[in-house]
């Protein structure tokens, strides 16, 4: 069992650290291929798409071959396209490396989070947070990286070249220790696509908030400190590394906050600090309050998504991969499609009034949570 833990650890990890390497150069990204704020919108888009396209079918693709199966081959497919971000000869090929790559991602993430509600199960006790702060860690240290290549001023190949093969041998390790999961036969049904039942839409529009934000901070954050409030170029990575290291924090206690305080009442105070978080940094033209208020959004962030995931693997009545999907659909249609959005209209106005679109969101994510406790007076984790 504890190998089974570390396992579905490690594709948390390298998903949070290969993705967060990538994004911290983009800057780098938009001066090789030399793409304003709208053409990079369109190119975080073909992401989004791929992601979308394959989300869906996820569920049916778990059920049938086994979350294991699926996290295994994604996971592959998703270290092997990183490197060919910087080899692309124009923006077509860009645009369908970008495509391929999002549709790798967006099936791996459904199938990890299978194998993490299918540890769970064996833990007995709600752990969903703890493989996210993994994920968190991953970030953190990506961005770090991201930032230590860019001061030393080393090149976007081998950049991502090298970090994937720091992944190498922890991946095919990780790949030996995955739980195999029960399959269905291809007639039976319980593996097709379905639309969200009234329950797992709820929580998914409050991932899907929550998700939007969690996507302008990995993709927006180093642009918005370079090219906002100033900040020097090694300077700015480190606002996503604050993000990264603060939603860390929550997840690692995150499994304790949902058993002391209940589902709801941690929504409600993790969105409200999210706002205050996304508020300061967009109020005070500073480096460090936009790094504070960053870090201060990845905190309220932190336990909002792992409670979605658990909620929808844990569903009666519903296999974990099939509930994971449909919750993830809702949910990373606002992670993808939130960045390119926030390029367009950061083109149309300013990247300053682009992030205020994230404190709106934050808002309606509030008052959902709050609607949830209203009708709700027990928690939604598993143990009930």
């Amino acid at each position: 069992m504890g190998r089974n833990r570390l396992a579905v650890n490690i594709f948390f990890f390298v998903n949070g650290f290969l993705y967060a390497n990538w994004v911290s150069r983009i800057p780098r990204v938009q001066e090789i291929y030399a793409l304003d704020n709208s053409m990079l919108g369109i190119m975080l888009l073909c992401i989004s798409i791929g992601a979308l396209v394959a989300m869906p079918l996820a569920g049916y693709l778990i059920a049938r071959y086994g979350s294991h199966r699926i996290t295994a081959i994604c996971a592959v497919l998703f270290i092997s396209s990183i490197p060919l971000i910087p080899l692309a000869n124009n923006l077509i090929t860009l645009g369908t490396i970008f495509f391929f790559m999002g549709s790798f991602t967006g099936m791996k993430d459904v199938a990890m989070n299978a194998q993490a509600v299918l540890v769970e199960k064996e833990y007995k006790r709600p752990i969903m947070s703890s493989f996210h702060a993994i994920f968190s860690a991953g970030m953190m240290i990506g961005a770090g990286t991201g930032a230590l290549y860019t001061r030393f001023q080393i090149d976007l190949f081998p950049h991502l070249f090298s970090g994937v093969l720091l992944c190498v041998i922890p991946v095919i390790w990780g790949i030996r220790n995955l739980i195999p999961d029960e399959v269905v036969e291809a007639d039976t049904g319980e593996g097709g696509l379905r639309l969200p039942s009234k329950a797992l839409l709820g929580i998914g529009l409050i991932a899907f908030c929550c998700m939007l934000g969690e996507g302008a901070m990995a993709d927006w954050t180093t642009n918005y400190l370079e090219k906002i409030v100033k900040a020097s170029p090694s300077l700015a990575p480190l606002g996503l590394a604050a993000f990264s290291m603060a939603m860390m924090m929550g997840r690692f206690v995150g499994d304790r906050l949902r058993a002391n305080w209940g589902d709801g009442k941690l929504l409600i105070n993790s969105s409200l600090i999210a706002l205050f978080g996304i508020g300061l940094s967009i109020g005070v033209m500073s480096p460090y309050a936009a790094i504070a208020g960053f870090f201060l959004v990845g905190l309220g962030l932190a336990t909002i998504v792992p409670i979605a995931f658990s909620v929808a693997g844990n569903m009666p009545g519903v296999k974990p991969g099939v509930g994971i999907s449909m919750v993830t659909t809702i949910g990373y249609s606002g992670f993808l499609f939130g960045p390119p959005i926030i390029g367009f209209v950061a083109d149309w106005q300013d990247l300053r009034i682009a992030m205020g679109l994230i404190a709106f969101l934050f808002i309606i994510m509030t008052l959902l949570s709050f609607n949830l406790r209203k009708r709700t007076e027990r928690k939604l984790s598993p143990s009930t």
